[in-house]
């Protein structure tokens, strides 16, 4: 087939043409690139109590390809598998799994039949098909019972007109499921009987424990051989998107760097000391299973929020450096609460750098972590507040008038572009939970994972009792 003749990737071009993409060149065949980022979709999934979950029936294969593009998509098919005779050639009519443009142009389309139906359908529906899709996957959470019924019939008839069949529906609502289809319903709830619990499910590889709205870990155990190559496997099988496990698997990321840095193959036998070392966090790591984080930011007897501060820590040491974020949250009736939103931790480089340019780098990460939730979250956030245990950075960051090195200058100047001297503030190393991050801890230590689960102390009190 000749790739070059005209037509032959139009359903691409159109799809760019439409948001004006202008790197077309460099993603002839992909497409721009119109899915939503995947921590942003957990992130919004998490902040009201009410969550539902839902997936487009094959959605690549409703969206079909105009019949002069259909060559692009030619296949040879040998009738009953006789390889002795000549094949036939056989065109998809629609788009395949496996094609390189597929996504963009069933993202292109999903979105489309959003924006042709916004007149019919209320706003909070529209954004739900641009802002809480990630490929055919739904996940979103609202305030009440009645909106998340509401919202699940209307996303159905909007997808209907679009052709695309929203199913295998869940919810940490009896009364939510109790609405939707028999044959709608994900497979474990279909025949949910009124004493028995909700089960579990996986969410964007996520484990969901739907009856009681938490976020869980499974921890598969696999008989690796203690080289790099193996431990490299085991801490890369572990899913964590949003970083709530960061500290857990820096602890073993150092323990490969040290074998790097010493110059060990992939396949060769470890010292000893790294054995025992590895081998002792091997062993506590079944314990990540009892760890449950709650799946809404807000705990469920909390009423309307009335405040809702973020408060991003970082830290840096010869490990690494990392940052991590929290949501503290104030109902009308003055309950508050603090939980992790999202965490990041990095190795230090191999070549050594000195400890306040880690710091440096852990306090660039946090004002990274800022960005993104500023732009994923929807939650109008009432104030933003940086912590760190680093007299140097804080000096650093309120220095307005010397000029700095260039290393340092620079990551001084995105600091000041990202946030104001005024929004930073001292914490002591024991009660940073970003020293953990740029620590590591092992799985079985619950006093740390506890800190950085739920943050300092002092922010389930009033701001007038803080340092």
């Amino acid at each position: 087939m000749d790739v070059n003749k005209p037509g032959k990737v139009r359903v691409v071009f159109d799809c760019a043409a439409k948001y004006n993409d202008t790197s077309l060149n460099n993603q002839l065949l992909q497409g721009p690139d119109l899915m939503n980022s995947l921590v942003g979709v957990l992130l919004r999934f998490r902040e009201k109590k009410k969550a539902l979950s839902a997936d487009i029936e094959a959605m690549f294969h409703q969206v079909h390809v105009i019949e002069e593009d259909c060559h692009a998509l030619r296949f040879l098919w040998w009738p009953d598998g006789d390889m002795s005779v000549l094949p036939k050639t056989y065109c998809m009519q629609v788009h395949l799994f496996g094609a390189t443009s597929s996504t963009s142009c069933a993202a292109y389309a999903l979105r489309r039949t959003a924006s042709d139906n916004a007149n019919k359908f209320p706003d909070e529906v529209i954004e739900t098909v641009k802002r809480n899709f990630y490929v055919d996957d739904c996940l979103k959470s609202v305030d009440s019972e009645e909106k998340a019924t509401k919202l699940a019939a209307d996303l159905q008839s909007l997808m209907k007109i679009g052709s695309f069949r929203l199913t295998k529906w869940i919810s940490n609502s009896r009364l939510v499921i109790d609405t939707i289809p028999d044959y709608e319903r994900a497979p474990m709830v279909v025949s949910l009987s009124p004493e028995s619990e909700l089960p579990y499910d996986r969410v964007l590889g996520i484990n969901w424990n739907v009856n009681d709205d938490f976020i869980t870990f499974k921890i598969k155990k696999t008989n690796k051989p203690v080289t790099r190559r193996g431990m490299l496997s085991i801490v890369s099988a572990i899913f964590d998107p949003l970083g709530l496990l960061a500290p857990v698997t820096l602890r073993a990321k150092a323990i490969v760097q040290s074998l790097c840095r010493r110059k060990f193959g992939w396949d060769e036998a470890i010292p000893q000391i790294d054995h025992d070392e590895w081998q002792r966090w091997i062993i506590n790591l079944p314990c990540l299973e009892n760890v449950r984080i709650s799946s809404c930011f807000q705990p469920k007897y909390f009423s309307t929020l009335k405040n809702k501060q973020l408060h991003v820590f970082s830290d840096g040491s010869k490990t690494g450096y990392g940052a991590c974020a929290y949501l503290r949250i104030t109902d009308e009736n003055d309950n508050t609460a603090c939980c992790l939103v999202l965490g990041k931790s990095r190795l230090a480089p191999i070549k050594q750098a000195s400890i306040p340019i880690l710091e440096l780098c852990g306090a660039v990460v946090s004002c990274r972590l800022y960005a993104m939730l500023k732009e994923e979250l929807d939650l109008k956030i009432d104030k933003v507040v940086f912590w760190t245990d680093s007299m140097i950075i804080l000096g650093y960051i309120n220095n307005t008038l010397r000029r700095l090195k260039t290393f340092v200058g620079n990551r001084i100047s995105y600091i000041h572009k990202m946030t104001s001297p005024e929004q930073w503030r001292y914490i002591d190393s024991c009660s940073n939970p970003a020293d953990i991050a740029s620590r590591g801890i092992d799985p079985g230590d619950n006093t740390s994972i506890s800190l950085w689960l739920n943050g300092p102390d002092y922010m389930a009190q009033d701001e007038s009792t803080w340092s």
